[in-house]
């Protein structure tokens, strides 16, 4: 459900905190109702249907346990079991926080609170009831943005579901665009974990003198720039999960470091003798097939049985069927509601050019596809003409291509393959049906 689609009740014994909120939200929401007296709550929800109850914890000054907000909680709860509600109170209390989630709260907010996060929570929850709602997403799996109804996808919900409750740790595997990101925030969400950090580091994205600071963190006066004592990723993920993602990229030595703190559960900032202990779950995720992983020249053993106790492979979307026509009217809804243009129709020609495109860009290029159409649109039902591919990627639908030059064909053959192979080039030269030394022969030749 959109915020703005949203029925919301506040309630709190402060004017001052009604006052703020109604203000803030009247504009973002359908309707707002503030209460300050909570003996009106039962009356209220049985005469209008709320989507979210924002609900003060403390309403006797003299008495600040929480006990009141967390009676009024389970009682809503008896009354209407759908609605979300999220705790509210100016005292921070971790332990009230965890009850308060464990008695069904949606959040828990702490005054004075950042309006920008107050809308994020709300909309996050809104999010969440949406997907409850939609069998598209999984009935098993929430808080997730996942949609898929094929085969494919529904072993990967039943993996999700098995796995999630567990701090086994994961790597999942597929090619650029599939999703794994979201993958890895649908295990951190359906864990045990859930409402701890979840980070995430593009692991292959650092530099070797960037690898230890980001990850182990680092003391003031470590090195030149160390001004001030930094926290790591993994200090910062303590009591949740961990995501490291493109991991196939680290080198042999950063692999060690990651191996060395794996294995001791313990981290050592730059410029430090002092260890923290961690308690994370950690999610990997890469590109590479574990044939590629698994040569010692690219990857440590050792390494790899310690991140992957259960592995996932998310398929390509070429691979998923009809799953393509549902992503491309979510994408299509998106967008048109992001520019202001009308609900769109989708012809023929359109569905067929879909269903016939190879997508060696997965999710993402079917995204960046389908935004550009709705921006280039100029009626309310989208064409095959409307449907442009990126020239981005190499390896695209060549049927029906101009240049019929044996090179050519040759060249995106070898490219096709060795993307279906995630770089496998044994696996790769077999499937063509050359030896390895004369795809390398050809990879030379076509500056591969």
């Amino acid at each position: 459900m959109l915020l703005k689609n949203a029925n919301i009740l506040v309630v709190d014994d402060d004017d001052d905190v009604l006052t703020a909120i109604r203000l803030l939200l009247k504009s973002k929401v359908k309707d707002v109702i503030v209460e300050k007296n909570p003996g009106n709550i039962v009356s209220l929800i049985q005469k209008t249907k709320f989507d979210l109850i924002i609900l003060d914890m403390n309403f006797n000054g003299l008495i600040n346990t929480g006990n009141e907000g967390i009676y009024w909680l389970n009682k809503i709860k008896e009354i209407n079991k759908e609605v979300y509600i999220v705790l509210i109170t100016a005292y921070g209390d971790l332990d009230l926080a965890i009850r308060s989630l464990k008695e069904g709260a949606s959040d828990f907010l702490v005054k004075p609170w950042e309006n920008s996060k107050l809308i994020e929570s709300l909309t996050d929850i809104l999010n969440k009831k949406k997907s409850h709602k939609s069998k598209k997403t999984g009935a098993s799996i929430t808080r997730t943005e996942i949609l898929g109804e094929s085969h494919v996808m529904n072993d990967t919900f039943l993996k999700i579901k098995k796995i999630a409750p567990t701090d086994a740790n994961i790597l999942i595997l597929g090619e650029n665009g599939t999703g794994k990101d979201l993958i890895a925030k649908a295990i951190h969400n359906n864990s045990l974990r859930k409402n701890k950090p979840f980070i995430k580091v593009d692991v292959g994205s650092l530099t070797a003198s960037l690898f230890e600071s980001e990850l182990f963190g680092y003391k003031k006066g470590a090195f030149t720039d160390a001004k001030n004592d930094r926290s790591g990723r993994f200090e910062a993920a303590d009591g949740g999960t961990l995501f490291l993602d493109e991991i196939g990229n680290i080198s042999l030595q950063q692999q060690a470091k990651l191996l060395t703190v794996l294995q001791n559960r313990k981290v050592t900032p730059l410029g430090s003798n002092k260890s923290i202990d961690i308690n994370i779950r950690l999610i990997c995720a890469t590109n590479l097939s574990i044939e590629f992983l698994a040569n010692e020249a690219n990857f440590r053993k050792d390494l790899i049985y310690r991140i992957n106790t259960v592995e996932i492979m998310v398929p390509p979307l070429r691979d998923r069927g009809n799953d393509v026509i549902l992503l491309a009217k979510h994408f299509i809804k998106l967008y048109a509601e992001k520019y202001l243009k009308p609900s769109f129709k989708l012809d023929n020609g359109f569905i067929n050019k879909l269903k016939l495109y190879y997508f060696p860009g997965n999710v993402r290029e079917l995204q960046y596809a389908l935004e550009r159409a709705v921006i280039m649109a100029d009626n309310d039902c989208l064409y095959e003409e409307d449907l442009v591919f990126s020239p981005i990627e190499k390896i695209g639908n060549n049927i029906g291509t101009t240049d019929l030059k044996l090179e050519t064909i040759e060249k995106n053959a070898i490219l096709k393959v060795i993307e279906k192979n995630h770089g496998n080039i044994s696996k790769s030269a077999k499937e063509l049906g050359i030896t390895r030394t004369a795809l390398y022969r050809r990879l030379n030749k076509y500056g591969l």
